[in-house]
């Protein structure tokens, strides 16, 4: 696995036809992967529901290689079906087959243009490979669509940020929050939507947040994120005592711990981050 792979992991399209990637048809329903199988409700199901079932077991399980060899069953009847494209792109990636992963969200985005789900995650795609011109172009195109979750918000910011266009990053940034406070506080990448978990440079990153939260007077992720900026090197977390972005917090006992602390590297210089 590459480092860019791994990378890429740290957030969370076969060529030619689809039927070209086709595994044996299994026996279906007799390989029960979890006691719901075992239900009368999975016993009324169609074969091909149950194969998507035990497909869906295995993401939730993070059993990748299971996952794939499943849903590649459930294509063999329906070859378009973009959800199992979807999925089949993020077990792909997160066993850190990358180019496989394209190729099957490629497919879901063709089989169901109105879904913003497989472009988000062609766009952590190119995030990983630190192409992020092409991940913006991909965040916001899923974001056109008019359904997008925060993940997407939170994504095109990280994207930014890799680009240094910070004052754009806390614009979408600003966006997730009003969406969902909390998405910054979401853990597990085993949906059918990847949300970044790294970033080239995180302690610039984790000040972008810090102003972020700050902005909407949340001072407990606030100095959080600010104390983790300063812990990863960023030399001008002390930026924030004038910051106009931290007015809502700055007297905050919280925020003022992280501020007293005086790191051995602060009195290097380095640019700040400022809109």
């Amino acid at each position: 696995m590459t480092r860019l792979a791994l990378f890429a992991i740290s957030f969370v399209l076969i060529a030619g036809s689809v039927r070209a990637q086709q595994v044996p048809r299994a026996p279906l329903g007799t390989t029960p992967v979890d006691s719901a199988t075992e239900s009368p409700s999975y016993r009324a199901m169609t074969p091909l529901q149950q194969a998507e079932m035990r497909a869906d077991l295995f993401m939730a399980r993070k059993q990748y290689d299971e996952a794939i060899h499943a849903y590649q069953t459930v294509l063999i009847d329906d070859p378009h079906d973009a959800k199992v494209l979807n999925f089949l792109g993020v077990a792909s990636q997160q066993i850190g087959n990358i180019d496989q992963a394209e190729r099957y969200y490629k497919l879901a985005a063709h089989a169901d243009k109105t879904s913003s789900n497989a472009l988000n995650n062609l766009g952590t795609v190119e995030y990983s490979q630190q192409r992020y011109g092409k991940a913006i172009k991909y965040y916001r195109q899923a974001i056109s669509k008019g359904n997008a979750l925060p993940t997407v918000y939170t994504n095109l910011g990280y994207a930014y940020c890799g680009i240094r266009e910070y004052p754009k990053a806390m614009a979408v940034f600003a966006q997730a929050l009003a969406l969902d406070p909390d998405v910054f506080d979401h853990k597990g990448n085993s949906g059918s939507i990847l949300q970044q978990r790294s970033a080239p440079d995180p302690g610039a990153l984790h000040f972008i947040l810090a102003k972020s939260y700050a902005k909407i007077g949340d001072a407990e992720r606030a100095a959080r994120y600010l104390k983790m900026a300063r812990d990863e090197g960023y030399k001008e977390f002390r930026a924030a005592e004038k910051d106009p972005d931290f007015v809502k917090v700055i007297k905050d006992p919280r925020v003022q711990e992280v501020l007293q602390v005086e790191p051995a590297y602060a009195s290097q210089p380095q640019k700040p981050v400022t809109n």
